[in-house]
C-alpha cells in the first residue's frame, strides 16, 4: 500500500519537474590505513553534545528508512530524471542533518559532458552521499556492502554496481555493465584507490575501473573531495580508516559541530582514444593536485563559492 509519505513524494515531483533544489548547478571500502604513517588524525574540537549527537543519529536513521520505501515504492512510478532529482534532494537533507555542507568549486563553468564516468578520491562512506547532493550516479562498490541490512537494500535500489575485487574475471563482468550505463547516459561513480585514505594525502590509482570510459568512448570527470571545518582546518573527522567499523564512524562525524565538504569538480577529459593507464595517471594527477592547493575557501557569495 503507499503511504502518505510517498504520495508526497509523488505529488512534489509531479509539481516541481526535476530539480527539487534551489541553486542546482547545471548539468568499497578496506580497512587499510593510508596516507600518513600513524593513519587518520583524531578529530579536534568536538563539542557537539551528546544529545545532539543522539537527535542526529535518530534523524538520519529514520531518513534512511524513508529512502528505502521510497526507492521501493515511488521509484517504479517515475521517470528516470524524477529519480534522479528524487535522489539529489534526498542526499542533501541527509547530509544537512550531519551538519555537513558540500561546496562545488569548478574550474570550467557549463554541465558535464555526456558519457561520464566520475573519477574521485575516497576517504569515507559519506564521499558518496556527498557527490551524490551534487550529481546523482551509479556507484561500482564492493559487493559486502550489497549484504548490509537496509543500507545494502537501499544503495541496490538506486542502481549501484557491485564488484568482487579479488576476482579478477569479476572487473571485466563490472566492466561491461559500466559500458551499458555509460551509453545508456548514466553517469557512474568509482574510486580508483579502491580503499579509502584518511584525508591527508593521496593513494595510487588503479586503472582497471577506467577500461569502461574507453570502451564507451565516454569522458573522465575527476573530483577531488577534501573535508575541513568551518574555520578552513583539515578534518579527519569522516575519515573511514584502520579499525573503525560504521558505527563509530559515524559516531565520529556526529561529534563534529560543522563539515565543510569541498568538491572540486576539475576539468574533464575524452576517453576515447587514451589508454585507462593514461587516464589514471591524468585523473590521479589533477585530483592530486587539488588537494595539493590551500584548504581555505572562497568566502561565502563569490561566485565559486557554490553550495552543492
Amino acid at each position: 500500500m503507499r503511504t502518505s509519505f510517498d504520495r508526497a513524494i509523488l505529488r512534489e515531483v509531479t509539481s516541481t519537474g526535476t530539480d527539487l533544489a534551489v541553486g542546482d548547478e547545471p548539468q568499497g571500502r578496506t580497512r587499510e590505513p593510508s596516507g600518513s604513517a600513524s593513519g587518520a588524525p583524531m578529530p579536534r574540537g568536538r563539542t557537539t553534545p551528546t544529545l545532539v549527537r543522539l537527535l542526529r543519529c535518530a534523524r538520519a536513521l529514520m531518513h534512511i528508512v524513508g529512502g528505502l520505501g521510497t526507492t521501493v515504492f515511488v521509484f517504479p512510478r517515475v521517470s528516470t530524471e524524477q529519480r534522479e532529482a528524487i535522489i539529489r534532494r534526498w542526499c542533501r537533507q541527509f547530509v544537512a542533518m550531519l551538519a555537513v555542507e558540500p561546496r562545488v568549486h569548478r574550474t570550467e563553468a557549463g554541465a558535464m559532458p555526456n558519457h561520464v564516468l566520475i573519477v574521485a578520491n575516497h576517504i569515507s562512506w559519506l564521499d558518496i552521499f556527498v557527490l551524490l547532493s551534487f550529481q546523482p550516479a551509479r556507484f561500482v562498490a564492493k559487493s559486502d556492502l550489497k549484504r548490509m541490512p537496509v543500507v545494502g537494500r537501499l544503495i541496490t535500489n538506486v542502481g549501484t554496481l557491485y564488484i568482487e575485487r579479488e576476482r579478477r574475471r569479476d572487473t571485466h563482468t563490472v566492466n561491461r555493465a559500466t559500458v551499458e550505463a555509460l551509453q545508456h547516459g548514466d553517469v557512474v561513480a568509482v574510486f580508483p584507490e579502491a580503499t579509502t585514505s584518511d584525508g591527508t594525502g593521496l593513494l595510487k590509482f588503479h586503472s582497471s575501473l577506467l577500461q569502461s570510459a574507453v570502451d564507451a568512448k565516454g569522458h573522465v570527470q575527476p573530483i577531488a573531495i577534501r573535508y575541513r571545518t568551518p574555520h578552513d582546518e583539515f578534518c579527519g573527522a569522516p575519515a573511514y580508516v584502520g579499525e573503525l567499523n560504521l558505527v563509530q564512524s559515524f559516531w565520529r562525524v556526529t561529534g563534529e559541530p560543522r563539515i565543510v565538504a569541498d568538491l572540486h569538480v576539475l576539468p574533464a577529459f575524452s576517453a576515447a582514444t587514451a589508454h585507462r593507464r593514461e587516464l589514471s595517471r591524468a585523473a590521479e594527477e589533477a585530483i592530486r593536485t587539488a588537494l595539493a592547493s590551500p584548504a581555505r575557501g572562497p568566502a561565502p557569495g563569490t561566485r565559486d563559492d557554490r553550495r552543492a
